[in-house]
């Protein structure tokens, strides 16, 4: 995966050992055999992953769908194409979940006169976390010589998996048809199709998609087309990738192309707005961003909006990236989403992190580059700006979690069993970014380090690499550096970077944006005395502040609170009329201060808030609040009135909060970084609502350390869904139908098949194997665990699986 042809070597893979098991020595010696910065690559296990994906080179996949929203599955096929590169293997392992069905299994080898028909394969499906399961394959002999390519063809059908998200009509923004769409970060996608489901493997991959008439299909590729007669949408993904950036999103949608190699893509009733706020800007930021780092590596960037239940910000499967509509509100985040997102073409989509614990190296330096990027295009104040009010986050954070967390390592090291998504948080972004930055401190120029990381794309564009990989290179690309032993500087050792724990050891000068932030600091101290002068206030036009500038205000006063009442009633006098008429992501500070403080004169602003907005990442935060505190009857009025515009898993979660947990703790405020905090403390940052309480746990079970042990959540085998990822149906050539991938027909249930069971909550033991001939029924899925209050406002990706 060293580039678009996978090579037969797995240099640039974490090969995969024996899986450890929690509790066993495994575990340890997996974790010794890391190397440290700058030395020579060391096999690494990706502990997220039940595959032998160290024994197959897998050279492209072959997905056949066909939707149906009326019972809300995709039922199908997929073709693997495979080489053995290991002697001796005689079962092909994947990833898969138990709400996806296997019906049959079988291969061939093209070509071969001993295997030139598909011939059945016996399976089974074994437990291995309570976000996945394994599927083992037997093979024959005489496809697994060294060498020779074969396929494997495995019928399925996907059902309500943390991968697919099903939006009946009501939760569109239209509310005139239904939508799906598929997120796999991090480990969802094995509930999509079965896969390597690690960043460690990437392949090319092509589609076949059909639907119902008058139904869009968008999927994560260069390349797409449609047959009108059959209603078959074809699509091609030309560059190797991940099989978590394999994504889908298929409803009514239409397009305007704003600039030659892009496009916006939403409902008909969001097209105007998001045309109006997007316009010439999208090509722009392309442009800029290539003169840092190299040509766009994936031909198109497009952009889907997706419905206000989208519950997270972003995400960014090549050439097409997913965002929540109500961004469009606030033309400042909108346009750090989009950036962060190109951002992301370089640094995580054509350069991965080959394991999760390594997650850093995709949003640490997509966060530096968009700085970057917003630096030439906006000016060094605006991006000072923005930086601040995120690091403000990342140290509020760390006070409540303190600085001997664990999740506050760079490089973050966790055991099987736990999900990677849940080690998503402000260290991943703002820790990442401040070491980035303090590479370019040691270059003594910004284009110097520029210079480095377009040879960073380019030694390892389309492959996997560890921390191990970015850090040699540097080395050798500054030799001088290396001599004086920078690695080594105490205080500010590599190593200690990866894996200290704590604040960042450097950060960035953001003097530059003091014209901005000191009208801020100035007005929080205003309110902060005893009787505020009410001439020294009217100096402070709000209406003319950015979105940022007015949430790093509400920010500073949410840390306050609860707030006197005559405070609050200033304050509401002075702005709230403002505050209301902006964006949901400076609404849901305000109204989060109205309910800390108990002012009730706001509190019909919150419920229209909460009347309005039905993404978890802007109702969790609020109605924590309001159960936290002494308005848990505004919480269950408010609930009862809009629980029928909510999707079923945001409505669980709201059940459990209001109607099953004691009073959680209040949480923190808003959190400026793309991702969730780990459970067991509650998460106070400043880009996303001040609501981070952790989930109850089930009765009679300890909390574990969040990142030594799985962390336990009731017995659903799907989290609550999680946003929709990029497609593209541009304007590309209609690629060829894949020549290699045999027509099949459109599988069947039956008796005869055999599905996947749902594993045992902690402890499993082995099922009986199932094969292709055994019957087996899947039963009904469990409610799913509460929600974890993450709010994502500027926290693109969160886990919305807790």
């Amino acid at each position: 995966m060293a580039d678009p042809h996978p090579p037969t070597s797995t240099s640039l893979c974490c090969c995969r050992k024996t899986l450890p098991v929690p509790g066993r020595p495994g575990a340890d010696a997996a974790r010794a055999r890391r190397p440290h910065p700058g030395s020579a690559r060391c096999p690494l296990v990706d502990v997220a992953s039940a595959s032998n994906f160290q024994s197959f080179q897998l050279n492209h996949f072959h997905l056949d769908l066909r939707l149906n929203f009326t019972l809300k599955e995709m039922t199908g096929w997929l073709v693997l194409d495979l080489v053995p590169i290991q002697p001796g293997i005689d079962t092909l392992v994947l990833d898969t979940h138990p709400s996806l069905l296997i019906h049959s299994i079988d291969c061939k080898m093209p070509g071969s006169t001993q295997l030139d028909r598909p011939v059945s394969l016996t399976y089974r499906v074994d437990p291995f976390t309570d976000y996945g399961s394994s599927l083992n394959i037997s093979l024959p002999g005489v496809v697994v010589q060294r060498g020779k390519g074969f396929q494997v063809t495995l019928r399925f059908t996907t059902t309500d998996g943390p991968a697919t998200w099903w939006l009946d009509a009501p939760l569109t923004c239209g509310q005139s048809q239904p939508l799906v769409f598929t997120l796999g970060h991090s480990v969802s996608n094995r509930s999509f199709f079965p896969c390597f489901d690690t960043p460690a493997v990437k392949s090319t991959y092509s589609a076949t998609v059909r639907v119902p008439e008058g139904v869009m299909v968008l999927m994560s590729a260069t390349r797409s087309s449609y047959s009108k007669p059959d209603r078959v949408f074809h699509f091609s993904m030309q560059y190797p990738v991940p099989a978590y950036l394999v994504a889908l999103v298929a409803g009514e949608l239409k397009h305007v192309d704003v600039g030659p190699r892009s496009r916006v893509w939403a409902e008909p009733c969001l097209l105007s707005c998001a045309l109006n706020k997007l316009g010439g800007s999208v090509e722009r930021w392309l442009a800029v961003a290539e003169d840092l780092f190299g040509p766009y590596p994936w031909g198109r960037y497009d952009i889907v909006f997706l419905p206000p239940s989208f519950p997270i910000v972003a995400m960014e499967n090549p050439c097409l990236t997913f965002i929540i509509s109500s961004i469009l509100e606030s033309r400042d985040f909108l346009l750090i989403d989009v950036i962060h997102e190109i951002s992301h073409g370089w640094f995580g989509n054509a350069v991965t992190n080959a394991t999760w614990e390594d997650m850093w190296l995709s949003e640490g330096l997509a966060t530096y580059a968009q700085r970057r990027i917003t630096t030439l295009a906006y000016g060094e104040a605006f991006t000072c700006l923005e930086t601040r009010f995120r690091l403000d986050a990342l140290h509020r954070q760390l006070r409540l979690l303190g600085d001997d967390s664990p999740v506050s390592k760079l490089q973050v090291t966790f055991e099987p069993g736990v999900n990677p998504s849940t080690l998503m948080n402000l260290f991943t972004y703002e820790k990442g970014f401040c070491f980035a930055s303090y590479l370019c401190k040691l270059c003594g120029d910004v284009s110097r380090f520029d210079a480095f990381l377009r040879a960073y794309i380019s030694q390892f564009k389309f492959s996997s690499v560890v921390a191990e990989d970015l850090i040699g290179l540097f080395l050798d690309f500054f030799p001088a550096l290396k001599e004086e032993g920078v690695a080594h500087r105490e205080g500010l050792e590599f190593d200690r970077w990866l894996g200290g724990l704590g604040a960042p050891l450097y950060e960035p000068d953001l003097s530059a944006g003091g014209v901005l932030t000191r009208p801020v600091h100035q007005l929080c101290d205003l309110w902060a005395a005893p009787a505020p002068d009410p001439n020294a206030l009217a100096a402070f036009d709000l209406s003319t502040w950015t979105s940022f500038q007015t949430v790093l205000f509400l920010d500073r006063m949410l840390d306050r609170c609860p707030l006197p009442h005559e405070v609050m009633e200033g304050l509401s006098g002075a702005y709230s009329r403002l505050l209301v008429s902006q964006s949901a992501e400076v609404q849901i500070r305000w109204l989060q201060m109205v309910v800390r403080s108990n002012y009730p004169p706001e509190i019909p602003a919150v419920r229209s808030f909460l009347h309005k907005h039905t993404s978890r990442m802007y109702t969790v935060p609020l109605y924590e609040d309001l159960v936290a505190g002494v308005m848990k009857c505004v919480a269950m009025e408010t609930y009862s009135q809009t629980q029928g515009r909510l999707h079923p898993n945001l409505r669980r979660s709201l059940q459990q909060i209001i109607f099953q947990s004691p009073n959680p703790a209040p949480s923190p405020p808003p959190n400026p970084s793309p991702f969730p905090f780990p459970p067991s403390n509650p998460a106070h940052s400043p880009h996303l609502p001040h609501s981070y309480p952790s989930p109850p746990l089930p009765p009679s079970q300890p909390a574990p350390s969040p990142l030594l042990a799985p962390k336990p959540r009731p017995s659903s085998p799907h989290p609550p869904q999680t946003p929709p990822l990029e497609t593209n149906t541009s304007s590309f050539s209609p690629p060829p139908p894949p020549q290699s991938n045999p027509s099949l027909p459109t599988p069947q249930t039956n008796s005869s098949t055999s599905s996947t069971p749902s594993p045992p909550q902690t402890n499993p033991s082995l099922p009986t194997p199932q094969t292709n001939s055994s019957t087996s029924s899947s039963p009904s899925p469990p409610l799913p665990p509460p929600a974890s209050t993450t709010a994502a406002l500027i926290l693109w990706k969160v886990d919305v699986s807790a």
